[in-house]
């Protein structure tokens, strides 16, 4: 059966709203789209509530207008200037020797147990980068194997319930339901890294209008993320101010002059903040230079951020640039000199699998509401906790008694499920019970149970 998906991109610039349509094929058709200038949120933050909420439902109007759809439920991406990430581990045992789904569910909500996640935090998303299968260590599927033990290193994303609760306010008040959250910069790389970019490490740079953001990949899992609240809005604005002349002026003139490999001589005229009767004469080689101090501070910084994480030497696949600050000419060249030694990309969303692409959609500024059809449309991590609470995964397996697996819930000792113990770096492993030791299958022979009838009685 065909389903419609609605995604929607909140960012600090734009609001993008797609409906797209996912086929029997399993590819998407894109059915409509609206864009419209964001309004009540500075820097990835939500400010004004109302304000938001009308941008939001103009551009999930003009969309639904397009496809004539009517969906009420969409998935939304959360700004990275809300996040924050930390790193925790967890163990279970595999008391019928087989990792199924009910394990691998197991062990990273045992693995989010272990966390300290503050109380006034919200989970968004448990993504495990490393499984260990008994003494094997770097497993990366474990569905199926055999073992008495399975461990899991795990990146949880959260955010603070307040910051939660204002986006979906402006977008309760547009007339949407939420049905799923994804950050911007995971969006963002499920649109624009392949299975090798994963494998080999990568890192991804999203340069939005108000905000640029840090995403690193190793070994198929996000280890790190980060963000910075500069973006090529900054560049108008310092336009602006160097040369005084009006907003709307300055940003004209950075997508008609933005060209950091053009050294020219030339003059233009622009128009005095305040004398619209009087015009200034301006050299193009200045209007480069405040541009290249931007940029060159945006990427330094960003550089700097990239190297405090502790990854750049497990990153193979270098360094890939999106965004709609990627349409500067010269930008990758600029990149490549301070990422030295490491080769950068500019890559705009993928879209092979999608089939009615309109022609601006292509474009890198796209990447992440196009990440978030791509994640609607199964293309997320191998596996993953979602908003939801839900365990998301590719397998055709049955998930039987998931649903007694909570997300935080703390157990006391005597009331822990068979087989089922966390580890932690502050923590020792929680022994287990006789009890759950000695549990065997229904179909065990007299003798074997006599045995453990007479242990029980022991102890």
């Amino acid at each position: 059966m065909n389903k419609n998906i609605l995604a929607i991109d909140i960012g600090s610039t734009k609001i993008c709203a797609i409906i797209a349509e996912k086929l029997d094929n399993g590819q998407l058709q894109i059915l409509g789209h609206g864009i419209v200038k964001s309004q009540g949120i500075k820097k990835g933050s939500i400010v004004n509530i109302e304000l938001a909420s009308k941008a939001i439902k103009k551009a999930v109007s003009d969309a639904k207008r397009i496809s004539g759809s009517n969906i009420e439920s969409a998935i939304v991406s959360i700004s990275n200037s809300y996040t924050k990430s930390i790193n925790s581990s967890g163990i279970v045992n595999i008391p019928h020797k087989d990792i199924g789904i009910k394990e691998i569910h197991r062990v990273l909500n045992t693995a989010l147990y272990n966390a300290n996640v503050p109380s006034e935090y919200e989970i968004i998303h448990v993504l495990p980068y490393n499984f260990k299968v008994d003494d094997q260590d770097f497993v990366e599927d474990p569905y199926g194997m055999n073992a008495t033990r399975l461990e899991a290193e795990v990146n949880i994303i959260m955010t603070q319930k307040s910051n939660l609760s204002n986006l979906k306010k402006s977008v309760k008040s547009a007339g949407i339901e939420i049905e799923d959250i994804v950050m911007n910069g995971y969006a963002s790389s499920i649109a624009t890294i392949n299975n090798d970019d994963k494998e080999l490490g990568v890192a991804i740079i999203d340069l939005g209008g108000q905000t640029s953001t840090l995403t690193v990949y190793t070994g198929n899992a996000i280890r790190h993320s980060d963000f910075f609240g500069i973006g090529s809005n900054h560049i108008t604005s310092d336009l602006s101010i160097a040369l005084h002349t009006p907003l709307n002026v300055a940003e004209d003139i950075k997508l008609l002059h933005g060209d950091l490999t053009d050294i020219s001589s030339d003059s233009i005229e622009l128009p005095i903040i305040g004398n619209d009767d009087k015009k200034s004469l301006v050299s193009l080689d200045i209007i480069r230079d405040v541009i290249l101090a931007r940029i060159e501070e945006t990427l330094l910084i960003l550089e700097k951020m990239f190297e405090k994480s502790g990854l750049k030497e497990k990153v193979g696949s270098g360094v890939i640039l999106t965004g709609g600050g990627t349409n500067l000419k010269g930008i990758r060249d600029l990149a490549q000199s301070i990422f030295s030694n490491m080769p950068v990309r500019i890559i705009s969303p993928n879209t092979s699998n999608i089939k009615g692409m309109f022609e601006e959609l292509k474009n890198p500024a796209f990447s992440s509401v196009i990440g978030l059809l791509l994640y609607k449309n199964g293309e997320h991590a191998e596996y993953e906790i979602n908003y939801s609470q839900n365990l998301l995964h590719n397998k055709n397996a049955e998930e039987d008694n998931l649903k007694d697996i909570k997300i935080n819930t703390k157990f006391e000792d005597n009331e822990k499920e068979d087989g089922y113990y966390g580890s932690s770096s502050s923590n020792e492993n929680k022994k287990i019970s006789l009890g759950e030791m000695t549990k065997v299958d229904k179909n065990s022979n007299n003798q074997v149970n006599k045995v453990i009838t007479w242990l029980k009685q022991l102890f």
